[in-house]
C-alpha cells in the first residue's frame, strides 16, 4: 500500500473544526434570541409614523398582481391556490416557496397596478402575516427573510397604508418594529457575507424611515460601512467571489442611497464607494446579450434589473481587463467577449455557493453567447446545485473525474456551514499581454497539485478582429500512471446547434444569427460531442450540448485547440512556434516560485480522507 502525501490535511481538519466551532455559537446564540424566554424583549413602543418610503428598483409584472389579487401564488416553481383562505395558513410547499411568500417582495407587483383592489389584497395579507406569523414561525423569522421583508414593507408601505384606518397603521408600525428589534439583536450574530451585510441594509433603511430612531443611526451607519469595507474588494468584487450577489446588493444598496438624500444626509463615504466600485462590475460580467457569464453562483440574469441598475451608474466607464481582486479576466476584440476565472476559492464561510471553475471562460460573438458554464439553478432546484458547482459542469480542463476544488459533505459539519469549499486552488495566477497578434491570457493553479502532481496552465489568445480564439492546454508536472486522464470541456450554449463534421476531428456550430464558428483541436486527439445542461432561473434548466477533449497527460500534456469563424479572413492555425512562444511566457510568468514539491502517490484508501470532511463534487 503507498501513502498519499495530501500537504496541510491536519492543518485543514483542524481550521474546519474551528470555523465549525465559531458557526455553532453564533448559531446558538441566535437560537437563545430567538426563544420564548427572550421574544418578549422585541415589543415596546412602536414608531409613531414613518417619514420616507425608500424606492424600490426591482421590476413589476402586472400579471402577477392580478394572479394574487386572485389568490393564485406562484413562487418557486411552486402554484398554491388560496383565494378564500390566507396563505400564510398553508403549509408551504417547498422551503423556497416560504420564504418567498414570507419574505413580501412580491408586493412591488401588486404596487404596479395601482388601483384599489391591488391596495386592498396587500393590506390584508400584511394583516393576515401579522396575526398569523407576527408573534414568531421559524421560517418566516428567518434572518435573511426578516432582512427581505423588512425592505419590502419599508418600499411598499404606501401602498400598504394608503386609505388604512388608524388601528392599523399603529399594528403594521408595531410589527415592523418589532421585526427591526430582532434583527438589530442577532445581526452580530449571523453568518458572514451577504446575509449580514443584508441585515445590515435593512437596519440602515428602517433607521431612516421610522421616526424616533435617531439614537440608532450612528450604530447603523458604522455597521453598514464595515460590512461594505470588508466585502467590497477594491475592484469593485465581492469576497465571496459571485456575480450575482453584486447585483443583489446594488439592487439594495442603491435605494438606500436615495434614502439618505430623502432625509437629507449625505450617504456615508463607505456607501457611495462601495457603489462607485461595483457599478463597473456590471458591466464587466456582461455578455454582448446583456447576460451575466456564469460563474460561482451566477445563473440566469434579470435582464430589467442589470438595465434598472445600469441606468443609475453616471461614469458609463468601460470594464477593466482584470478584476485581479475578485479574480476574474476579460479580453475583448471586434464583436467578441472573453470572460475568464483566473481566482482561488473564496473564505470558507462565504464559499456556499462557489464553484470549482477556476480557468473556466465564456465567450459571446456579438449578441450572442458561444462558449458557457453551466450556471447555477434557481432555489427550488436544490438537486441540481452540487451538480453545478463541479469541474466537469465549467469550460475547463478537469483530471481524474475529480473538481479542482473539494466540497464539505460531512452531515455533522455540513449542518452549521453548509455545503462550502474546504480546499481548492491556492495559487492562481494570470496575466493579460498585448502583442501584435491580439490579447493573450496566460493562467495556471494548482488544484490539482496536492493529489495528482499537476498544475493546469492554459492560455487563451483572442485575435485582434475578435474573429479567432486559440488555446492552449497544459499539464506541467509528472504525471501519475492510471492517474493521468483528463477532460477538457466546452459547454456550446443552447442558442447554438453544433455538429461534428465528417472527419471527427473538428466540430461546427451554427448561430441563430447565421453566423458559424468551426472548433479544431491538436491532430489525433479524441474530440466527443455529448449533452450538457444550461441552467437559467429564467427559463428552467435546458438541455444543450458540450465538446469534450479527451486524452492521457502521460501521453500528451498539452493540448491546442481554436474557434474561427468561418467566413472570415481566416488566421493561420496555432503552429508549434505559437506553442512554444506560448509555453515560454507561461514558465516566464509562472517561474517565480514552484507550485509543489512532493510527487503524491495515490492509494485506495486516498478516499478516507474525504470520507470524514468531504468529497469530490
Amino acid at each position: 500500500m503507498v501513502e498519499v502525501r495530501v500537504p496541510g490535511v491536519f492543518a485543514g481538519r483542524f481550521r474546519l473544526s474551528g470555523v465549525v466551532l465559531r458557526a455553532a455559537v453564533q448559531s446558538y446564540k441566535r437560537s437563545f434570541h430567538s426563544s420564548s424566554l427572550y421574544r418578549w424583549r422585541y415589543g415596546g413602543p412602536a414608531p409613531e409614523r414613518l417619514l420616507i418610503a425608500p424606492p424600490d428598483v426591482r421590476t413589476a409584472d402586472p400579471t402577477i398582481a392580478s394572479e394574487l389579487i386572485d389568490g393564485t401564488f406562484v413562487f418557486a416553481g411552486e402554484v398554491v391556490d388560496a383565494p378564500n383562505y390566507s396563505p400564510f395558513e398553508v403549509i408551504p410547499p417547498t422551503l423556497a416557496w416560504g420564504r418567498e411568500i414570507n419574505g413580501f417582495s412580491w408586493l412591488r407587483h401588486l404596487k404596479a397596478t395601482d388601483n384599489p383592489a391591488a391596495r386592498q389584497v396587500a393590506r390584508e395579507l400584511v394583516e393576515d402575516w401579522i396575526e398569523i406569523h407576527g408573534r414568531w414561525d421559524d421560517l418566516a423569522w428567518e434572518h435573511d427573510v426578516t432582512s427581505t421583508r423588512i425592505l419590502a414593507w419599508l418600499a411598499q408601505s404606501p401602498l400598504i397604508l394608503q386609505g388604512s384606518d388608524h388601528e392599523f397603521y399603529s399594528t403594521f408600525l408595531k410589527s415592523l418594529n418589532r421585526q427591526v428589534r430582532y434583527l438589530r439583536r442577532i445581526v452580530n450574530e449571523l453568518p458572514p457575507g451577504m446575509p449580514r451585510l443584508k441585515a445590515s441594509i435593512a437596519l440602515a433603511a428602517a433607521t431612516l424611515s421610522m421616526s424616533g430612531q435617531k439614537r440608532y443611526s450612528r450604530t447603523s451607519a458604522r455597521r453598514l460601512d464595515e460590512e461594505l469595507n470588508a466585502q467590497i474588494l477594491p475592484d469593485g468584487g465581492h469576497i465571496s467571489r459571485s456575480p450575482a450577489v453584486i447585483i443583489d446588493i446594488l439592487t439594495d444598496l442603491l435605494p438606500l442611497r436615495q434614502a439618505f438624500t430623502a432625509r437629507g444626509l449625505e450617504p456615508t463615504k463607505a456607501i457611495m464607494t462601495a457603489i462607485d466600485r461595483m457599478m463597473p462590475m456590471l458591466r464587466f460580467f456582461r455578455h454582448g446579450d446583456g447576460a451575466f457569464a456564469h460563474f460561482n453562483g451566477m445563473g440566469g440574469t434579470k435582464s430589467d434589473l442589470i438595465a434598472t441598475l445600469l441606468a443609475y451608474d453616471d461614469a458609463r466607464g468601460k470594464p477593466v481587463l482584470q478584476a485581479k481582486h475578485t479574480g476574474y479576466s476579460r479580453m475583448e476584440a471586434g464583436s467578441t467577449i472573453l470572460i475568464a476565472d483566473t481566482g482561488g476559492t473564496p473564505p470558507m464561510r462565504l464559499s456556499e455557493k462557489a464553484h470549482a471553475g477556476t480557468l473556466s471562460f465564456e465567450f459571446s460573438s456579438g449578441r450572442q453567447r458561444i462558449i458557457t458554464n453551466c450556471g447555477a439553478p434557481s432555489a427550488h432546484l436544490a438537486d441540481w446545485h452540487q451538480m453545478t458547482r463541479s469541474t466537469a459542469a465549467h469550460s475547463t480542463l478537469g483530471l481524474n473525474d475529480t473538481s479542482s476544488a473539494r466540497f464539505l459533505t460531512d452531515s455533522s459539519a455540513e449542518k452549521w456551514l453548509g455545503p462550502v469549499v474546504i480546499s481548492g486552488p491556492e495559487d492562481v495566477r494570470s496575466t493579460i499581454y498585448e502583442n501584435e497578434r491580439g490579447h493573450e491570457l496566460v493562467m495556471s493553479h494548482d488544484g490539482y497539485a496536492a493529489l495528482f502532481g499537476l498544475v493546469h496552465e492554459r492560455t487563451l489568445i483572442l485575435e485582434q478582429d475578435g474573429k479567432s480564439l486559440f488555446g492552449v492546454d497544459t499539464l506541467s508536472g509528472r504525471p501519475i500512471e492510471g492517474y493521468d486522464e483528463f477532460a477538457i470541456r466546452f459547454h456550446i450554449h443552447p442558442g447554438v446547434s453544433a455538429n461534428m463534421t465528417s472527419s471527427g476531428e473538428s466540430v461546427f456550430l451554427s448561430l441563430p444569427n447565421g453566423d458559424a464558428w468551426e472548433f479544431e483541436a491538436t491532430p489525433g486527439v479524441d474530440i466527443a460531442l455529448e449533452e450538457s445542461i444550461y441552467m437559467s432561473e429564467t427559463f428552467g434548466h435546458r438541455r444543450s450540448e458540450q465538446i469534450v477533449i479527451y486524452g492521457n497527460a502521460g501521453k500528451m500534456n498539452s493540448v491546442t485547440w481554436s474557434f474561427v469563424q468561418s467566413g472570415s479572413a481566416r488566421s493561420r492555425p496555432l503552429s508549434e512556434v505559437d506553442l512554444e512562444e506560448a509555453m515560454r511566457l507561461e514558465e516566464e510568468n509562472y517561474a517565480a516560485e514552484p507550485h509543489f514539491v512532493d510527487e503524491p502517490e495515490p492509494d485506495d484508501d486516498a478516499e478516507s480522507d474525504d470520507e470524514v470532511v468531504g468529497k469530490d463534487a
